[in-house]
């Protein structure tokens, strides 16, 4: 790992693909706010799945950076309802922006991938050596597979082009902006608006999928928003730098906290004939830490906030 040298000047003009999204937004927000000059383009205006398009996009802006934060995303429902919309425009999305990136001579680039690249049952905590050690999740399979892809990609521009490309794989995320539609939503954002609409309806239970038992740890995309700052200034590495908070909880816990949160009185019931997905997911920061970066909002202070802005905007 290197971290000697500032890999970014401060004026670098950053070419932010997904700004819309909930990465992609905080990503804009950070950069912004240390100065850069951030360029961005709508799904209307610009197809990132579309390589001929997007190569010429980046021919012409020619950017001193790329953050790769687009995505297709979603919960257990929507990888398992949708998985062929997982792979394909995933890996549409990475070949079309880092090929592109390289043709256009883009001399910085970050590929955000996700925790879920490593196996099911893997060591916990969850280091970046752990990758292709073991089967995958089978719920969300087809996802993993194409951020997997992402990240060898990353590393044959490396190795056959010298190219200063680096990816990070990101825990559980939410913040403002974030997807509370049920059908496609993460976890948390979901408990959000079950536990609300249960609150409003005056309904005397909430039931939810699974057990409770997995554990997750789940992080503020401001404090992601901060490492990505951190690693396009700081780290030129061949291995992906794990980005997380260190501590988890069980979806039950979770769920008592939103409760809370939300302010709904009712009780919790569980449906353990739907899937938990992996029993645990604890990714191990010490390569980020190592750089100087740690988390800073917490988890019942960031579950408060969002859930606050997303009632101002409904």
């Amino acid at each position: 790992m290197k971290a000697t040298r500032e890999l970014l000047p401060p004026s670098a003009r950053i070419f932010v693909a997904g700004h819309r999204g909930l990465v992609g937004s905080a990503v804009v927000r950070r950069l912004t706010a240390d100065g850069h000059q951030v360029i961005t383009r709508g799904r209307d205006g610009l197809d990132l799945r579309d390589a001929a398009r997007t190569a010429e996009f980046l021919a012409e802006v020619r950017p001193d950076a790329v953050v790769l934060a687009a995505a297709k995303v979603g919960g257990i429902m929507a990888n398992s309802t949708y998985p062929v919309q997982f792979i394909e425009d995933n890996l549409r999305i990475q070949l079309s922006v880092i090929a592109g990136s390289h043709a256009a001579g883009v001399g910085r680039l970050l590929f955000l991938g996700s925790s879920c690249i490593y196996p099911k049952l893997a060591p916990q905590p969850i280091r970046e050596d752990a990758l292709l050690t073991g089967p995958l999740e089978p719920t969300n399979e087809p996802y993993a597979l194409a951020k997997i892809a992402g990240i060898v990609q990353i590393q044959s521009y490396r190795r056959q082009y010298g190219a200063s490309y680096i990816s990070a794989m990101p825990t559980n995320l939410y913040g403002p902006g974030d997807n509370f539609d049920l059908e496609t939503s993460h976890v948390l954002p979901a408990l959000i608006r079950r536990f609300h609409e249960a609150k409003r309806d005056g309904r005397d239970s909430v039931e939810l999928w699974g057990s409770g038992s997995p554990r997750r740890e789940f992080l503020h995309v401001d404090d992601l928003a901060a490492a990505c700052a951190l690693l396009l200034r700081s780290y030129d590495g061949d291995e992906p730098v794990n980005v997380g908070c260190g501590d988890d909880l069980t979806i039950r816990e979770l769920a008592e906290t939103v409760r809370d949160v939300v302010g709904y009185e009712g009780a919790i019931g569980w449906d353990t004939t739907k899937p938990d997905g992996t029993p645990r997911k604890l990714l191990d920061v010490s390569r980020l830490t190592d750089l100087g970066w740690k988390p800073t909002i917490a988890l019942r202070d960031g579950i408060a906030s969002v859930y606050a802005g997303w009632q101002s905007e409904a």
